[in-house]
């Protein structure tokens, strides 16, 4: 039987030598599954790659009594501690695009204003949209990330209705990417994967980068959203 995850070939030891010590940063792979454990939830799911719990989304339904303002949806660990807010920004001008914000911990219960990580805006392209621009959203890095190398932010390419999709440098389009999301084979629309190939972004942004392209995109694939919309694209 084929395994799941197959290990990773132990480098060639060169004869009457020892072998030189390469360290390769191997990708963190998660899968999604766009469902809550718990019973009457919406939410997110995400495993890694030994099937542990690695992150949830649990948004119980308006008929919960919960107060968590409509407009916010919280990414947390596997012991259920708040990493993110995921908030929907809400403008009076047109024209701008839906523009969402994750900051650091639970936005919702702190008594001091919250800080925050990056902004996911959708990608507004005007009524001449070539056929050749695949851009979905821009990612611009805030607080604690909005100084150094990676200030410019990043440009999300590809189709999320169609779970495959990528996160990669504003200035650096076509070259690897920062975070991915990959259709998973024989599964539906529902369980993807996530691959994060290094630190930069890290697999909790990328996860609330993913929680923002799902309220953005999300209901063009799928029955359920996380938060109500009278419009999908």
């Amino acid at each position: 039987m084929a395994k799941v995850h197959p290990n990773v070939a132990a480098p060639e030891v060169p004869a009457g030598g020892r072998a030189a010590v390469v360290e390769v940063q191997q990708p963190t792979v998660l899968t999604v599954w766009r469902k809550s454990l718990l019973f009457n939830c919406d939410g997110f799911t995400v495993f890694d790659s030994a099937g542990g719990l690695a992150f949830r989304v649990d948004r119980y339904g308006s008929s919960s009594g919960s107060r968590r303002r409509a407009e916010d949806v919280v990414l947390m660990d596997a012991a259920g501690k708040p990493l993110l807010t995921v908030r929907r920004k809400i403008k009076l001008s047109l024209g701008l695009g839906e523009h969402w914000v994750v900051y650091e911990g639970d936005a919702t219960a702190s008594a001091t204003a919250a800080r925050p990580l990056l902004s996911v805006r959708r990608h507004h392209a005007g009524l001449r949209r070539r056929a050749s621009d695949k851009t979905l959203a821009h990612v611009t890095l805030l607080g604690p990330y909005s100084a150094g190398a990676d200030a410019a932010g990043y440009v999300v390419e590809g189709s999320y209705g169609r779970r495959s999709c990528a996160v990669r440098e504003r200035d650096a389009r076509g070259g690897a990417p920062v975070a991915e999301v990959r259709r998973k084979e024989s599964v539906g629309d529902d369980v993807f994967r996530l691959v994060v190939p290094d630190h930069r972004l890290g697999t909790a942004l990328s996860m609330g980068v993913v929680v923002a392209l799902d309220q953005m995109f999300g209901a063009a694939s799928s029955r359920t959203s996380l938060l109500p919309r009278s419009w999908s694209a």
